[in-house]
């Protein structure tokens, strides 16, 4: 089954206004009217509506960082599917692997804001993986499995194949260390298996699934050659308009 190629750029805490909607329209310019690959971007909050004006009318997708469940109320701070999608927001990042262990968000919490994603009528990208004292334990397999599980507790098959999973190994996130091609690709394909138990081999297989952690220019082709690697979920490289345009590229 042909699923189609999604690169995301994960902008965290960086840029301001200017500098990103320079990003987002030089990204914008570069990617073009018909791209293969799916692209989106996710800039802070407080800048998406701006970088969604210069989005308007491209082929690059709006997406968030982060919300909230609620609909409405006494949330300080917070930020609702609502808020997102009157943003021009069309995706968001859930349950990335800073906000749970900086953030000590839970999978239970990651469900809830799944379940609102869908709801608001946004594509949830849900972040699953391993610091490296699980990896060396040899708990690679069950810390993704426990996640996984946890943060689509809830989710019905008919809306499965709509979200996107990301693979992102704690370890190789910002650190330059990057998961081997065959190392993404087995968690990848574990993924892929396990989707299919929680759903139907149907639904797993038309779930696009990204890897995290280092993504470059120069190792961007042997991971998304990979048979169960489906895109990427891309951080420090999305900052800059030519390597982000060489991953979606390598896509």
């Amino acid at each position: 089954m042909s699923r189609r190629t999604i690169i995301a750029g994960n902008w965290k805490m960086n840029t301001r206004a200017a500098g990103g909607a320079q990003l987002a329209q030089g990204i914008a310019d570069a990617v073009g009217e018909n791209p293969t690959v799916e692209v989106v971007v996710c800039p802070p909050s407080v800048y998406l509506s701006r970088v969604g004006d210069v989005l308007a009318g491209s082929a690059v997708s709006l997406g968030a960082q982060n919300l909230y469940p609620a609909q409405d109320g006494a949330f300080t701070g917070e930020v609702n599917a609502a808020m997102l999608c009157d943003s021009g927001c069309r995706y968001v990042i859930l349950g990335h692997s800073e906000r749970r262990a900086i953030l000590g968000e839970t999978d239970a919490q990651i469900s809830e804001k799944l379940a609102a994603a869908l709801a608001g009528n946004l594509v949830p990208i849900v972040c699953v993986g391993e610091t490296l004292e699980d990896r060396e334990s040899g708990n690679t397999e069950a810390v993704v499995e426990t996640q996984l599980r946890g943060s689509l507790e809830g989710l019905d098959e008919a809306r499965a194949s709509g979200v996107v999973i990301a693979y992102e190994p704690v370890w190789a996130i910002g650190t330059g260390k990057t998961a081997s091609p065959e190392q993404a690709e087995e968690v990848h394909a574990f993924i892929r298996k396990l989707l299919g138990e929680l759903f139907t081999e149907d639904v797993a297989q038309q779930m696009r699934i990204q890897y995290g952690g280092s993504v470059k220019p120069d190792n961007a082709k042997e991971l998304l050659g990979q048979p169960n690697i489906d895109g990427a979920l891309v951080g420090g490289a999305s900052l800059k308009v030519d390597d982000f345009v060489a991953i979606i590229n390598a896509g």
